[in-house]
């Protein structure tokens, strides 16, 4: 070197040469690697004396080494990088080609030919760390950046990680987006192709798989670790993340939010303390997510155009999933989503029970619901998935419950059960956090306190601290002053002794229910339960025993609970059954012949001047009469051997169930001889709330009314249909049935809200099934005699199925009914499908019209029957969707329960659906007088339950579809409800069908027919599509549902052109792909609003009557203006970025609006106001006359003028706003689209015709006979101004 001087031009040659020689020989490889980088450190050194000129030529050598394939050794590279600096600082014109270019172009050239060339993948991360030491311009680094991002797909899955981490220390010179984005796109793409790889069978195409999902996984673990570390670096690149992804979600949540994407964003989120923000972000993106499939769901136009639905949801859970490949990162911000989902859409209201919050179809969940559901099972998946996190979720949620005890936590005891059933051994490791929760037990409301013990009861199996802990705290608050305390500790005490069975106890088919006894197998102890259990129970049992002397909340609880116990811990029986022997002898009448048989004085207590009651007598006969029939059932089942030592206690048990069986038919013999005035109830009785005497009567008639019903279904589970039984069962309905009607008299009278509610019948689910099913379906012979007294009484019939409707009730609104099973799904379920089968024959075997009423007031059992089952139907949808099939198995009467076959829903529900059709048939078909309003209404919403189970593209649906808008067609119904439920099922398979909007057209044409014109002097064409909507019907009813239809269609339009603007604002590589489906929304949201249009042309020319029809029709015509002002601003939007002719629908949809809308709304509005002014000048001649009674009516009108006015000026604003952005397109388009568009109406200064002439004819009469011509002229020269909407409606076919 020191021999060629640069000075010189045979140095320079020189020099030049050797560099050659040097590169190439450490590219060669011969070198060892300490000489080869100590020759690169030298050339570097020496490489700033070298002139421009020999720095090209050596930089394009480089250029040839590296599109060739043969740069082997990256050390190299730095000299590369060095060249490409001096080059960039060169001031010397250098040769390029035929020309010259200064040494910064130069350079530019050549990252442009190396980035154009094709790379070895093993240089790829070199070349990338090299272009971190060049300098470069914005163009340059965008030519290397899209280069390094293309690479990605051939370099080895292995070096991406270290390749994204070079590139993202690149990103500080600039680029971050575009780096993310490809980041980003280049694992959607590689999680895309993996998901269609699992799709496909093994055994097609093994050789095109791409990686193992665990290493894709790991690979992407690291990613995310090295761009949360350079992130800590360059904080602009975390914002910059969350900026793209919050642009990108708006035009393409796919691609925005893929699994890895959100995977990062929580990871960024925790380690960077910016939590709120990407919380916040996905919280919205998951709503809106919710949103928008709710919407597609509910539309099959919208179905057809967006077949493909994005469920940010799914992609959530998908990150739990893969977070269990090492990415450690992401924990915590699930953790923390979770928890904000949970708590921001926390449920409004306790819903009734778990299971209607856990079987209720996701589509139609409302979308907070569905959110507040999605943060339950992150945690919950992600508790099952990382057993390091797993002790605090735990300790979040029971902190949950606690401090937010007074607003619902029900999605809370759910998570927190949950949890305990997938691992129920880590409460062991939070045994501490736990025991904290009991002591707060006496504060919480008695539903958490029962959903947390239900939860946490595997813990008090194993662990000896906690259960005394619990213990320890009941026993303090079941002598508390707070009543709730009170309540819950009774709720613990009996969980405990459900849950800790001693040895011997039989296990009935209903244990296997107790909660915890399939999570935590505690046999391993079994030497300690047959103790110790034992003792405990009884322990407990004394404790309540001394609840007994309490307020009557707590002793029903008792009476509830007692029976559960008795059927999941046998061995208790004695116990249970003396402590109900010695309370019901309290109340008990023992002489024989003595009436009434039961002390109801000892029932109330008086404190001051108020009465209460004190012992929920039937409650307790209740509880003794199921206690006392499983005692009986169980030792039918079980008669085997009985050792020495349990014979004493055996026969201990047999006397106290002779003892209850004594006492209680004893009681059945009184009460059917007693009379009313036993109880000194009768008709004269004082039944006011306001007067201690009537509060007194009010609950002996209740507790009088409860004992006739226990007693009843005691009579009949154990008279074997013995007639004798059965007819004491009818005189103690008898008895029952004279108070019933007492009350209801008198509730009458007394319009008392308490009278007016029916007390919530004794009769259990399953005994109601039993007694329905005898009465209706039962034809054997041996039975005929005694059922024959029971089916004699109507009033008995009624009063049987009257209960199974408001059982049915219960269970709808509640989850559960009262009485023993009450709380269980599965009996429950089972019940209903029984009851479903009698009523359902009742119904179908004998209809309402051939069915003798009587002479009594009040329905008819078959429209009774039809109550019931919508009200079944219903609650099945609500409680047991995922049951539906085997429900509908149930009331196939012809179905073989041997075969075990896949069960159609759509074709058994169909079936069910024809039986309905025949009797709505039959109902519209029959004479004015035998037509049954409430039964076709029952009919109608029950025919649209039932049509929710049909697939919507199966051949039933069309059907169904068809024969629906046949019967609107054919059907002249001048009953409004009726009309109004048959309109809104139409509707809503017409949306699942096709688009309504031709629909909507029809319907506003027979409105139009029917209701006339604004302008009377023109006959409007009668046309009939639809015979329902009539003179009687067609306002307010259709005309109200045909505008909540038409604003339905808004919404979906306006959320199409929102689409719409997203997609315009797209930059993607498949822009044609892009571009077609920009045309297919344009083409349907013009197709919309045009039919829409001529929808709304027909209404504004009715002569609608003055009220909610106007108002509603204004706003909804202000909504559709605006909607059209959108689509115009987002042609603008489209002239702005390409210049160019706008399509030939969008002028025919203005020309439309111009000829066919603008016109009539301003014809309409004044039509409006004189409606409106007439209301006023009513008013005033009211005011005139000064009487006072009628003042408030004239104020009253008034203020409805007022109201009912305000739309009016919004609407010509949407009008006006229209024009001006239709002017402003008109300059951009270069098309007058203003032609179409009639010169508005001045608001401020009018001149109305009519009136005119009017004042004319009266100033003018004396000289009428000698000027006929000029009032001829006048009217004539009227109607010039009103020619144009006539001649419209002459168009009209």
């Amino acid at each position: 070197m020191p021999s060629s001087p640069c000075c010189q031009p045979g140095g320079v040659l020189r020099r030049l040469q050797a560099y050659k020689r040097c590169v190439r020989l450490v590219e060669s490889g011969e070198l060892p690697s300490d000489r080869a980088a100590e020759t690169v450190g030298l050339l570097m050194l020496e490489a700033h004396h070298l002139p421009g000129s020999a720095l090209a030529e050596l930089a394009t050598l480089f250029v040839e080494l590296i599109k060739g394939g043969n740069l082997s050794n990256a050390k190299s590279l730095e000299l590369f990088s060095t060249l490409l600096t001096r080059l960039a600082s060169s001031k010397e014109s250098l040769a390029y080609g035929k020309g010259e270019l200064s040494g910064e172009e130069f350079k530019k050239q050549l990252i442009n030919t190396l980035c154009s060339s094709r790379w070895d993948h093993q240089c790829v991360i070199p070349l990338t760390n090299m272009f971190r030491d060049v300098p470069l311009s914005g163009e340059e680094l965008q030519f290397v950046v899209e280069k390094v991002l293309r690479m990605f797909s051939k370099v080895d899955l292995q070096e991406i990680p270290p390749l994204v981490y070079q590139l993202l220390l690149l990103s500080a010179k600039g680029s971050k987006k575009a780096v993310l984005e490809g980041i980003i796109t280049f694992f959607n793409q590689l999680d895309k192709k993996q998901k269609e790889e699992q799709q496909v069978p093994e055994s097609e195409d093994l050789e095109v798989a791409t990686v193992p999902l665990d290493q894709l996984r790991y690979v992407e673990g690291t990613v995310i670790l090295h761009i949360v570390s350079v992130i800590s670096l360059d904080k602009d690149l975390g914002k910059e993340l969350i900026k793209h992804l919050k642009a990108e979600q708006q035009r393409d949540p796919g691609k925005a939010l893929c699994p890895f994407s959100v995977a990062l964003l929580l990871s960024v989120a925790v380690k960077h303390k910016s939590e709120e923000r990407v919380f916040d972000f996905l919280k919205a993106s998951i709503m809106k997510s919710c949103k928008d499939q709710q919407l597609i769901q509910g539309s099959k136009f919208l179905q057809d155009l967006f077949p493909q639905q994005y469920d940010v949801s799914a992609i959530i859970l998908e990150v739990v999933e893969s977070s269990a490949f090492g990415w450690d990162l992401v924990t915590q911000g699930l953790m923390g989503l979770g928890f904000s989902l949970m708590e921001s859409y926390e449920p409004k209201k306790f819903l009734g029970g778990k299971i209607a919050e856990a079987s209720c179809g996701l589509s139609k969940m409302p979308a907070q619901q569905q959110a507040c559901r999605l943060g339950a099972n992150i945690l919950l998946e992600t508790f099952k998935v990382h057993e390091l996190i797993r002790s605090e979720i735990l300790e979040q949620v029971l902190n949950r419950v606690i401090t937010n005890a007074a607003s619902p936590i029900s999605h809370f005891i759910d998570l927190l059960s949950n949890i305990v059933v997938s691992a129920p051994l880590v409460l062991q490791n939070s045994s501490s956090k736990v025991t904290e929760t009991f002591d707060n037990l006496s504060f919480l409301p008695l539903d958490v306190v029962q959903g947390l013990l239900k939860a946490v009861q595997p813990l008090l199996k194993v662990s000896m601290s906690a259960r005394d802990s619990l213990i320890l705290v009941l026993r303090k608050a079941i002598f508390s002053r707070q009543l709730d305390a009170r309540k819950a500790a009774v709720a613990g005490f009996l969980l405990l002794l459900k849950n800790f069975k001693i040895l011997g106890s039989l296990t009935s088919s209903q244990c296997s229910q107790a909660i915890g006894a399939s999570q935590v197998q505690a046999d391993i102890h079994a030497c300690y339960n047959s103790a110790a259990n034992e003792a405990f129970c009884l322990e407990i049992l004394g404790s309540l025993k001394r609840c007994l002397s309490q307020q009557a909340d707590v002793r029903l609880m008792l009476y509830e609970g007692f029976y559960d116990v008795l059927r999941r811990n046998s061995q208790l029986g004695n116990s249970i059954m003396e402590t109900l022997l010695s309370q019901i002898k309290r109340y008990y009448e023992p002489q024989p012949d003595l009436l009434p048989p039961l002390k109801l004085e000892g029932c109330i207590v008086a404190q001051e001047d108020q009465i209460f009651l004190q012992e929920p007598l039937a409650h307790l006969l209740s509880c003794i009469q199921h206690c006392l029939a499983w005692c009986k059932n169980t030792m039918h089942m079980c008669p085997g051997p009985v050792e020495e030592d349990e014979e004493e206690e055996e026969e201990d048990s047999v006397g106290f169930l002779e003892n209850l069986e004594e006492i209680l038919d004893s009681i059945t013999r009184r009460m059917i001889k007693s009379e009313l005035e036993d109880f000194e109830l009768d008709k004269s009785a004082d039944f006011s709330q306001s007067s201690g005497v009537g509060v007194k009567n009010n609950i002996y008639a209740i507790l009088v009314m409860g004992v006739c019903e226990v007693l009843i279904e005691y009579n009949f589970s154990i008279g074997n249909f013995s007639k004798n039984k059965f007819e004491e069962v009818l005189g103690l309905f008898q008895c029952y049935n004279k108070l019933f009607e007492i009350l209801k008299e008198k509730a009458g009278k007394n319009k008392s809200a308490l009278l007016n509610k029916t007390p919530r019948s004794f009769l259990s689910m399953s005994f109601v099934s039993t007694l329905l099913t005898a009465l209706f379906r039962d034809s054997a012979q041996s039975h005929e005699e005694s059922l024959a007294v029971l089916r004699s009484s109507s009033e008995f019939t009624r009063y049987a199925v009257s209960v199974a409707l408001q059982k049915v009730q219960q269970l709808e609104e509640t989850g559960q009914t009262d009485g023993p099973d009450g709380q269980n799904p599965e009996k429950m379920f089972q019940n209903l499908c029984k009851i479903t089968q009698v009523l359902l024959w009742r119904y179908t075997s004998i209809p309402t019209a051939v069915e003798e009423s009587g002479k009594k007031k009040g329905k008819s059992i078959s429209l009774l029957c039809l109550e019931g089952l919508l009200k079944i139907f219903n609650s099945v949808q609500q409680l047991y969707r995922p049951k539906m099939p085997q429900f509908l198995r149930a009331l196939d009467v012809t179905n073989d329960e041997g075969e075990e076959v896949e069960i159609n829903v759509t074709e058994k529900a169909a079936f069910q659906i024809r039986q309905f059709q025949r009797s709505l048939v039959n109902q519209l078909g029959s004479a004015e007088d035998d037509f049954n309003s409430k039964e076709a209404l029952s009919l109608v919403t029950l025919l649209s339950t039932l049509s929710k189970l049909l697939e919507p593209s199966s051949s039933q649906f069309v059907q169904f579809f068809s024969w629906t808008v046949k019967i609107c067609k054919e059907s002249n119904l001048e009953d409004a409800p009726c009309c109004k439920a048959l309109l809104t099922l139409l509707f809503n398979l017409h949306i699942l069908y096709k688009s309504p909007v031709s629909l909507l057209r029809e319907l506003a044409q027979d409105i139009h027919s029917r209701l006339g014109d604004i302008d009377q002097d023109i006959e409007v064409e009668d046309r009939s599509h639809f015979a329902i909507v009539n003179s009687k019907t067609a306002a307010p009813t259709a005309c109200l549902l045909v505008l909540a239809q038409a604003e339905k269609v808004l919404e979906e339009v306006d959320w199409l052109i929102k689409k719409l603007n997203h997609l315009g604002s797209e930059t993607s590589e498949d822009s044609s792909q892009a571009s077609n489906q920009i045309q297919s929304l344009e083409k349907a949201i013009i197709l919309q609003l045009g039919t829409l249009l001529t929808a709304y042309h027909e209404l504004v020319q009715t002569a609608l009557p003055a009220g909610s029809c106007v108002d509603t029709l204004l706003r909804s015509l202000n909504k559709t203006y605006t909607i059209l002002t959108s689509l115009v601003k987002h042609y603008l939007q489209v002239c702005r970025s390409a210049p160019g002719t706008i399509p030939g629908r969008l002028e025919k949809l203005v020309k439309l609006s111009g000829s066919h809308l603008t016109p009539q709304c301003y014809s309409f509005i004044t039509y409006v106001q004189n409606i409106h002014s007439e209301s006023l000048s009513f008013a005033e001649e009211k005011k005139k006359k000064k009487r006072e009674d009628e003042s408030a009516v004239v104020a009253t009108v008034m203020a409805k003028v007022l109201r009912e006015s305000k739309p009016i000026p919004n609407l010509i604003f949407a009008i006006e706003q229209y024009e001006k952005f239709l002017i402003h397109l008109s300059k951009k388009a270069k098309v007058n689209l203003m032609q179409y568009m009639k010169l508005s109406t001045s608001r401020d200064f009018r001149i109305s015709t009519s009136t005119l002439e009017s004042t004319l004819q009266e100033h003018n009469t004396e000289e009428a006979e000698n000027e006929p011509d000029n009032n001829q002229t006048s009217t004539a020269e009227q109607p010039s101004e009103n020619e144009e909407p006539q001649k419209k409606r002459r168009r009209k076919k």
